[in-house]
Formats: C-alpha cells, sequence, structure tokens
C-alpha cells in the first residue's frame, strides 16, 4: 500500500521573523516535534521524504521577475547587514529566508511530482514561509512566494494535470491564490474564511472573472461559526467545485488558523473537525483517482497547529485522529 508523504525543507526552520512575530520559528519546531513524536505509532503510513528547492523558472510561473528580485534582494541586505529587513510591513525576511523560500516551494512540487507518479498515496508539507497571501507582484502576510500556485503551474507545465482543484481553510482568505487564478478556468479556488476578516478579500460575489468565472468559489463565514454549519458549507462549496470541473488533482491551504483558540482567528473547528474534513476530501479523490496534496499555511499557537497537522496527516493515512 502506498504511503503518506511528510516534506519539510530543513532551510524552513531558519526563516528568521523575530520571536514577537506571529509567524515565528517555533511554529514549525512545535509541529515537526508532534508529528514526529506520532511518527513513530503509525506503522509505516507515513514516511518523511527529501524534496528539491524551487528554482527560478517554477517561480517565474506564477510570479513577476520584479517581485523575484525584490525578494532576493532583501534577504541579500539582510545577509550583509546582519539584519532583518521588511518587503511589506508585517513580512521580514532574514538571512535564510531565500532558501526558506524556495525551499517551501520547491517542496510542495516535489511532493505533487511523487504523488502523481504514484510513489505516494498523498502528501503533506510543511512549507513554511505560508504562501496563500503571495500576488503575481507582491509579498504580503507572512507570504514570500506562494508555494501552492507555484506547485499547480509546474504540473500544468509538465503536463501531470490539466484541472485543478486548490481548496483553501485558512481563517484569512487567499487573496493573493485568488489573483493569480481569477481568470482561469482550469484552476477551481474555494476558500472557506472568516469575513470580515485580514486581508478584506473574498466576499462572496467574487466569483472569477473572463472564463475563469464560476472557478472562484468564495465561502465568507462569520467568527465563531458553529463546527456542524462550517461542515456543511464546506461540502457544499466541493460539490459546487466538483460540479464545476472534475478535477485533476488537488491541493489543500491547511491553514490552522482556523481552530479554536488561535490568537489570529475566531473560529471553533478543532483537530476532529480537520480529520473529518480531509477524510471528506480523501474519499472524493480516492474515488476519482486522482492525487492530493496539502501545504501549511497559517497557525499561529504552536501547539495546537502541531495537534491539527497530525490530524491531517492521519486522515490522509486512513487512520483515526489521534487520541488525548
Amino acid at each position: 500500500m502506498r504511503q503518506t508523504g511528510f516534506l519539510l525543507h530543513p532551510a524552513s526552520a531558519l526563516h528568521d521573523t523575530g520571536w514577537n512575530h506571529p509567524e515565528h520559528q517555533g511554529r514549525l519546531r512545535a509541529l515537526s516535534s508532534t508529528v514526529g513524536e506520532d511518527l513513530l505509532t503509525l506503522h509505516q503510513a507515513v514516511v518523511q521524504v527529501d524534496c528539491r528547492e524551487a528554482l527560478e523558472e517554477d517561480l517565474l510561473r506564477v510570479h513577476t521577475s520584479a517581485q523575484v528580485e525584490l525578494v532576493r534582494a532583501a534577504v541579500e541586505l539582510a545577509k550583509a547587514e546582519h539584519i532583518r529587513t521588511l518587503l511589506t510591513e508585517d513580512t521580514p525576511v532574514s538571512a535564510a529566508s531565500w532558501d526558506a523560500a524556495v525551499g517551501s516551494a520547491g517542496a510542495v512540487i516535489t511532493a505533487a511530482g511523487l504523488v502523481s507518479d504514484g510513489t505516494l498515496q498523498n502528501a503533506f508539507v510543511a512549507a513554511r514561509p505560508p504562501g496563500h497571501h503571495a500576488t503575481p507582484s507582491r509579498s504580503m502576510g507572512f507570504c514570500l512566494f506562494n508555494n501552492v500556485a507555484v506547485a499547480v503551474r509546474w504540473m500544468q507545465d509538465k503536463g501531470l494535470a490539466e484541472r485543478v482543484l486548490i481548496v483553501d481553510w485558512d481563517v484569512h482568505h487567499g487573496n493573493g491564490t485568488q489573483d493569480i487564478f481569477y481568470a482561469d478556468p482550469t484552476v477551481v479556488y474555494v476558500s472557506l474564511h472568516q469575513y470580515p476578516h485580514y486581508p478584506g478579500t473574498g466576499a462572496a460575489e467574487e466569483k472569477g472573472e473572463g472564463g475563469g468565472l464560476g472557478a472562484t468559489i468564495n465561502v465568507p463565514l462569520p467568527a465563531a461559526t458553529p463546527p456542524h454549519r462550517y461542515h456543511e458549507r464546506f461540502i457544499t462549496a466541493l460539490d459546487e467545485a466538483w460540479a464545476f470541473a472534475r478535477p485533476d488533482f488537488v491541493f489543500v491551504s491547511a491553514g490552522f488558523d482556523v481552530m479554536a483558540g488561535d490568537p489570529l482567528g475566531g473560529q471553533l473547528l478543532e483537530p476532529t473537525d480537520l480529520h473529518a474534513l480531509t477524510r471528506n476530501l480523501v474519499e472524493r479523490v480516492e474515488a476519482d483517482g486522482i492525487g492530493l496534496v496539502a501545504a501549511l499555511e497559517g497557525g499561529y499557537d504552536p501547539a495546537r497547529t502541531g495537534q491539527g497537522a497530525v490530524a491531517v496527516i492521519r486522515a490522509l493515512a486512513g487512520l483515526e485522529g489521534a487520541s488525548g
């Protein structure tokens, strides 16, 4: 039986935003520690996999050359001056940030390739920095490059998928992912997010444009949406996405800030809820014989993020959620 992959580029932990920043290094340390402890009990259902870095040509399928050079220059300045530099007010970079960014994008590409060729059943990528706020021309919201979008365009360029579904359950709307694919009918973007909330986009009326009209499915939800209601809206949105265009491959932008108690969120989900959402997706993709890769986005309570990641990984592997 094929295994679920767990991918984490070693440079991701070195991206240094400062300990007072919500997206600090402790997030990934807590996640990798919690997942690592659980891997001992998974009976080889989950395997850790090495990954490559994204190439510049991979980034340029999504981002402008000006944006790529801006990130590179900011990181070089941070390295030369031994400081952190700001791309935007909330998005700092350090000397290791370029390696972390291309490492995380490359890890999502690696996962997509291994799932596509049948080596892995599916995969979870502990990507850091996150990606879904990065637009074609701007890094923002803690995100440098859009990891999932880079992997989608890589798959399409290599002929590994024609129609792709991105499911984003981060508590914040993925404005960058929406911008990238807004006029593209080959990529369906489903986002369930708290609204109104940062970054202010994601109204239900935002449905795409041109040939992509209908391929953007926004599900704005008020703070403290009851979990059963969240599940209902999730299933309805997936039904709509499959009806619009049955996908060849599915990516999940997995934000754990959707869980109760997150300092930057206001929703009420628990790890058991994320396990159930993931199992719903897994059952759909397995029924259609297609692949699935989940990539880390937000989640700013480190311990809770680790618990949520374990729940998602267990669901991907077809295992019951962790007890306790």
